[in-house]
């Protein structure tokens, strides 16, 4: 029953599986954030309240919501690797990391631009949101750094592994900050109960954009995977014949 997952755990089968579906992500994730941003930007009506500086969502709630779906795969990942000790799953945590890092860094970066017109400031040390991101950030570089100045790839995995499980609990604060806290950021717009409180010409280019971003870094992941497990498998018999084959799988 399990023969596929223990198939998938296998480095040379990722790494051509995950070739072949890289395009398949990349394609039409690149198509859906084009139709996402085109009709967000220059079709959906303006905010009643906020006007056209609403439109910044169609790029900081699809870099928010990959910033704490990033985390949790990598910590789903280094989990996976900690208790059933697959060397893929370390691969994919550690690959995982500076694009987390990425999309959390510009999730902060839109919403300061957006909060200086709507709460006249660039950003609230108070606020529990921002501030639950921002250690978000530092626990994706604090993560990254761990693994550099480990030597030992093994030991590296274990304990940044770690690192990564003990941050879930940063993770939730994030998602329930608002609700549990006084906080300028806005509520649940698409989860709200009821359904979504927002117009359904903004939020289909905002739910286009949100997929397309996440098949996009579907996509990124693919590809990091597979360098970081040619880097790990590089002594291996089948990196070596890859590499000398006369196709030189790529």
């Amino acid at each position: 029953m399990w023969t596929w997952f223990h198939k998938l755990a296998s480095p040379p089968h990722f790494y051509r599986l995950a070739k072949a579906l890289s395009p398949w992500f990349l394609v039409p994730g690149l198509a859906l954030i084009a139709y996402g941003t085109f009709t967000g930007l220059f079709i959906a009506p303006p905010d009643y309240q906020q006007g056209d500086a609403y439109r910044i969502i169609y790029v900081h709630v699809p870099s928010a919501y990959l910033s704490q779906m990033a985390y949790t795969v990598m910590a789903i990942a280094g989990g996976i690797g900690l208790i059933w000790r697959m060397k893929l799953s370390h691969a994919v945590a550690a690959a995982v990391a500076p694009l987390g890092a990425w999309f959390t860094f510009l999730s902060l970066a839109t919403g300061s631009i957006w909060g200086r017109p709507m709460w006249g400031t660039w950003w609230e040390w108070g606020d529990p949101r921002m501030m639950s991101q921002l250690i978000l950030l530092f626990l994706y570089l604090g993560y990254m750094a761990l693994r550099a100045s480990i030597d030992d790839t093994a030991k590296a995995d274990k304990a940044s592994a770690v690192l990564a499980l003990v941050g879930v609990i940063n993770l939730v604060i994030v998602r329930y900050s608002v609700e549990w806290w006084s906080s300028l950021h806005q509520g649940q717009t698409i989860l709200a109960e009821g359904g979504p409180a927002i117009d359904a010409e903004m939020l289909y280019p905002l739910l286009a954009n949100i997929l397309g971003f996440a098949l996009v870094f579907g996509s990124l992941l693919l590809r990091r995977v597979r360098t970081e497990v040619l880097y790990r498998e590089r002594r291996t018999r089948w990196v070596r014949e890859m590499i000398l084959s006369p196709q030189g799988q790529t």
